[in-house]
C-alpha cells in the first residue's frame, strides 16, 4: 500500500505497477478544509468536505452533462463488521490487501479485487449505472487466486 501523493491523515492510496487501484478513507480521516484527492480525470471525484458551523451552501444542482465513462468504479462504506479487500493482478495473483472496519471507506478504481468477510458485516456500496448485468459488470480474474 502506498500513501505517496497525499498528506491527508487517514487517506491511503493502493498502487501497483504505477496504477492506482484504490483510495482508502479511514473513519479517522480529517481535513481542516474541503479537500479532493482524486485525479480530475477519474470517474468518481473523491474528497472530504469540511466546513465550520454556520456555513451555508447556496441552493444548487448538478445538471446533466454528457460524459464518457469507460470504467466501473465502486465506493464502499463499512457500516458494521470488518472485511478485507484483496488486490490482485490481472491473472488473479494476490498483490496486497487492506482491512476495513466500521466507518472506513474505499473507492475501488481499477484492477482486480476480492473481498473476505472477517466479521459479519454490512456496507453501503455505490457504483455507476446503469447496471448492464453480471456478464459485463463483474468479470472473474483469469486464474485462481
Amino acid at each position: 500500500m502506498s500513501s505517496a501523493g497525499t498528506s491527508i491523515a487517514g487517506v491511503e492510496f493502493v498502487e501497483h505497477g504505477g496504477r492506482r487501484m484504490a483510495h482508502v478513507i479511514r473513519a479517522t480521516a480529517s481535513v481542516p478544509i474541503s479537500t479532493f484527492f482524486s485525479d480530475a480525470n477519474e470517474s468518481f471525484q473523491v474528497g472530504l468536505l469540511a466546513h465550520e458551523a454556520g456555513f451555508v451552501e447556496e441552493p444548487h444542482s448538478h445538471p446533466a452533462v454528457e460524459r464518457r465513462i469507460n470504467d466501473l468504479q465502486q465506493f464502499v462504506v463499512v457500516q458494521r463488521g470488518r472485511l478485507e479487500v484483496i488486490f490482485h493482478d490481472d491473472a488473479g495473483r494476490r498483490l496486497s490487501s487492506v482491512e476495513l472496519g466500521v466507518g472506513d471507506a474505499i473507492v475501488l478504481m481499477h484492477g482486480v479485487h476480492s473481498v473476505r468477510v472477517i466479521e459479519d458485516m454490512q456496507c453501503l456500496s455505490v457504483k455507476q449505472g446503469p447496471f448492464l448485468g453480471a456478464a459485463l459488470d463483474k468479470v472473474p480474474a483469469r486464474a485462481p487466486r
